[in-house]
């Protein structure tokens, strides 16, 4: 990832004096927090223990870097020893911490948790709204009190049941959710359009994905073949 310094970094710096280090070159990649009693695996990634037994539940464990057989590892005593001696700043607070208990701190930390929120958040707001292409041909919605999630049997016998001495001219909500439908076509007589047009399932019978002239030519070919 590209938030995570390489670890060999840190390393050549354990000779220098303790002081700042940037938090992120010690974190790790399952639980994105900081190392806690590291391991690197055969395959050169680095965990926390805790997570590694995690990655070693199924029956064919796997890194979760590179997803290489996971089946060797060792203690990473050089960069825990440079955990425990060096120090950060939280990044809600900006309070200097050793990193090894930079895990705590944030946990109980307000304007840690407040600088979360707000990441967030911006994130949030950056993402474009996703907008569904394809219409809703298995549910629809009564055209006279709204009632919505009914599927076809369900709108014809609400709408028999419920509806029937409605005088109000309506728009099918079947056929409007259709690629030829118009929606704003209102039935002369909704009832009986219902029992003419909708005693079947148009996702039985019909492509949603060809236009019109081609369904058309389709049937007309099967009426010929059928004489």
């Amino acid at each position: 990832m590209a938030m995570f310094r390489s670890l060999e970094t840190g390393w050549k710096k354990t000779g220098e004096a303790e002081g700042d280090r940037d938090p992120s070159e010690f974190v790790c990649p399952v639980c994105l927090e900081i190392y806690d009693r590291p391991v690197t695996t055969i395959c050169n990634h680095t965990f926390c223990y805790s997570c590694l037994q995690e990655c070693l539940r199924p029956k064919k464990p796997v890194c979760a870097v590179c997803r290489s057989q996971l089946n060797k590892w060792s203690p990473a005593v050089k960069l825990d020893a440079l955990i425990q001696k060096s120090q950060g700043k939280c990044k809600g607070c900006h309070t200097q911490i050793y990193l090894s208990q930079m895990r705590s701190h944030t946990a109980g930390c307000p304007k840690f948790q407040e600088y979360i929120m707000e990441g967030v958040n911006r994130t949030a707001k950056s993402q474009p709204q996703v907008v569904n292409p394809v219409p809703n041909r298995f549910t629809f919605t009564c055209p006279y009190c709204n009632s919505q999630n009914l599927d076809q049997e369900g709108l014809i016998e609400h709408c028999t049941s419920q509806h029937a001495r409605d005088p109000r001219l309506v728009v099918c909500p079947i056929c409007a959710s259709m690629p030829w439908g118009d929606p704003n076509y209102r039935s002369t007589n909704f009832f009986q359009h219902l029992k003419m047009r909708h005693t079947f399932s148009y996702d039985t019978f019909v492509d949603f994905d060809a236009d019109e002239n081609a369904m058309m030519q389709e049937a007309l070919q099967r009426s010929l073949l059928d004489n």
